[in-house]
């Protein structure tokens, strides 16, 4: 047992906390881009017309319709089959690993929180509505001031289900060669012929589900508050 846990130390836990550091790195910078676009997909979506919420559906039902895998693969493996690819500037991030996937996972939360959006601000009561545009707002500043905040607290609990959701979607990473948690995990079990690895970076994705829970919970509490002020 000492013995066990001497090399899980010297040898588990440094590889296991550098698999970790890359899975929060793809969480946050991920999610971060994910929401910026989902604006102006949501927006895109209620938008007049039908050029604008037609792209925003296609979109929408591709990202929504594909397995985020074959998401990744395609960008990974199938940008690597285009000549003009390979000698454009893009390649100089297409070429490695860890910007593919972010850019897998950035485009498909986006598709997800787009529809999340979307749905909040349908849900903000036609009575704010009208009071801002009483008060003399336009478009771009009842949503800026009043439609779009108001959304973001109604749709808050399902923003921090798709939070939830990209943190075990970052798994799939390590399908293109990065150790994430699941892939320093998955390479120190087949050195071991353990799954002691794997039984530890299950931990890992829980202790994270539940702090990414508890921070939600406490931000709704503190949004409560001030509304009842």
């Amino acid at each position: 047992m000492t013995d066990w846990l001497a090399g899980f130390w010297a040898e588990d836990v440094p590889m296991l906390a550098s698999g970790l550091w890359m899975t929060l790195e793809l969480l946050v910078l991920s999610s971060i881009a994910g929401i910026i676009l989902a604006v102006p997909l949501a927006l895109a979506r209620l938008a007049p017309g039908r050029l604008l919420p037609g792209g925003a559906l296609a979109y929408s039902v591709f990202f929504r319709g594909t397995p985020l895998l074959v998401q990744i693969f395609l960008i990974y493996y199938g940008a690597a089959q285009f000549s003009f690819i390979r000698h454009s500037a893009a390649w100089v991030v297409l070429r490695d690993a860890f910007p593919c996937a972010l850019i897998a996972l950035s485009l498909n939360m986006a598709a997800y929180v787009a529809e999340v959006l979307r749905a909040g601000i349908l849900a903000v009561p036609q009575g704010e509505r009208e009071a801002a545009l009483a008060l003399g707002m336009g478009p771009v500043l009842r949503y800026r001031r009043i439609i779009l905040p108001r959304a973001v607290r109604l749709v808050l609990p399902a923003l921090s289900n798709e939070l939830v959701i990209q943190l075990k979607s970052t798994s799939l990473a390590s399908t293109v060669t990065l150790l994430d948690v699941t892939g320093a995990a998955r390479r120190l079990a087949a050195a071991s012929y353990t799954t002691d690895p794997l039984l530890v970076a299950g931990g890992i994705y829980v202790v994270l589900t539940w702090g990414i829970a508890r921070g939600f919970r406490g931000l709704e509490r503190g949004l409560i508050r001030d509304e009842r002020r």
